[in-house]
């Protein structure tokens, strides 16, 4: 579809009217997912937070919604003949279980480099998985070659007005649930979720601010509306692979360029330390897509504000969880690390220990080497991991260290 089409067909819409039509055709299929007040992230940035969990809804993400209303608007004849998409990711699995739930054919083209744990998920709801390519590229011209070869009907992952719609009705119920909703903030990839929360908020409620959240990696909206323009990156460098999308779609730019307030850029720090403060306040998994919103309130210019956080997706493996939580635990000052040179004479070793203990540092890992000194007939050097309480309790460690004459070097 060109973009003029897009633009016809959008202006021309009943937005409301649609999203709502799209809420009854995912009636009693989907979860409605209940907002969750977060009293540990209202008072670390002063304003009320709710949580909106798509991590709970069926397939672990968002997405789903809009393919299950693309595929519940389609013709009797589309239907007759199926649907065809290119993904890797979430959308890949909302596709197939909305085909499975229709009862129609669906063939998810995917990647070699697709996780097997996606790829046998994605077949588990019955879709024919065809495995073409190397880059999600390649498998998106192998699906659009299918859809014309067969007669499928393509589902985009985005740029589709009835998969925005579907995606719109997460706006629906937030503001429905929380009527006095000052701002909402979604994670943007190719603009799909955010469009139609802005559709929808925008038609109920112009004065609800509508922002989306990309990473430093990945700002392909925020440089395309920043341009005035669709803007394609060279390459998107993220581990918010969900949101790693390096051209926005030419149906969601437009809305995003007339609907929404503004998009706010976090980091990888940022991230990891919001990741891990879900998961320790609130026991929720999410993927870092999943986690912009919330990464992104500290860099809020409001306070006092009813603030509406969309945790889009928890489809993350265990390794990674692992990793970015270490990560976070050290940005959060969670974990120092740090070397020292011992004289190498009886008693330095418990010197530290001692300091350590005063300070209330947990040891967690110690490397004693001798040959880690550059002599080590005079010194050895010693390697600490503790676990800490924050950067001001860090730094109470090493002024006690330096008062006893230890020279440190910070590792992290």
């Amino acid at each position: 579809m060109s973009q003029k089409t897009n633009l016809f067909d959008y202006e021309s819409m009943n937005h409301e009217e649609k999203i709502r039509n799209a809420a009854q055709n995912l009636k009693g299929t989907l979860k409605k997912t209940d907002l969750i007040y977060s009293d540990f992230f209202s008072k670390e940035y002063g304003n009320n937070v709710y949580i909106k969990p798509e991590n709970l809804q069926i397939t672990g993400s968002f997405k789903v919604r809009g393919a299950f209303n693309k595929i519940a608007n389609l013709t009797k004849e589309e239907r007759s003949k199926g649907v065809v998409t290119s993904s890797a990711g979430n959308h890949a699995q909302g596709v197939a279980l909305s085909a499975q739930k229709a009862g129609i054919k669906s063939v998810i083209v995917m990647p070699s480099v697709t996780p097997l744990i996606k790829v046998e998920g994605t077949r588990s709801y019955g879709s024919e998985v065809v495995i073409h390519g190397n880059v999600y590229d390649e498998s998106y011209k192998e699906a659009l070659r299918l859809a014309k070869e067969k007669g499928y009907t393509f589902v985009h992952a985005f740029d589709d007005y009835d998969v925005i719609c579907g995606q719109g009705t997460v706006g629906l119920e937030i503001i429905e649930e929380l009527k006095d909703v000052d701002e909402i903030l979604v994670p943007v990839g190719g603009g799909g979720l955010i469009s139609g929360i802005a559709l929808i908020a925008k038609s109920l409620k112009p004065s609800i601010r509508v922002t989306g959240v990309e990473p430093t990696g990945a700002l392909t909206m925020k440089t395309s509306i920043s341009e005035g323009r669709i803007v394609e990156l060279d390459c998107c460098r993220t581990t918010a692979e969900g949101v790693a999308v390096k051209r926005p779609g030419d149906l969601t730019f437009n809305i995003v360029n007339k609907y929404v307030d503004g998009v706010i850029e976090v980091t990888e720090e940022d991230m990891t330390e919001a990741l891990l403060m879900l998961v320790e306040k609130h026991k929720l998994i999410a993927e870092t897509s999943g986690i912009l919103p919330l990464a992104a309130l500290k860099k809020l210019n409001i306070k006092n504000k009813n603030v509406a956080c969309i945790v889009s997706g928890g489809n993350i493996d265990v390794l990674t969880i692992s990793s970015l939580i270490n990560k976070g635990l050290v940005s959060r000052g969670r974990i120092f690390c740090f070397s020292v040179d011992l004289p190498d004479t009886p008693g330095q070793l418990m010197r530290i220990s001692q300091i350590l203990a005063e300070a209330g540092a947990n040891v967690i890992k110690l490397d004693h080497n001798q040959f880690k000194a550059t002599d080590r007939y005079m010194n050895v050097q010693l390697e600490v991991t503790v676990e800490t309480n924050g950067e001001k309790h860090i730094q109470h460690i090493i002024a006690l260290l330096k008062n006893d004459r230890f020279h440190i070097n910070r590792i992290y």
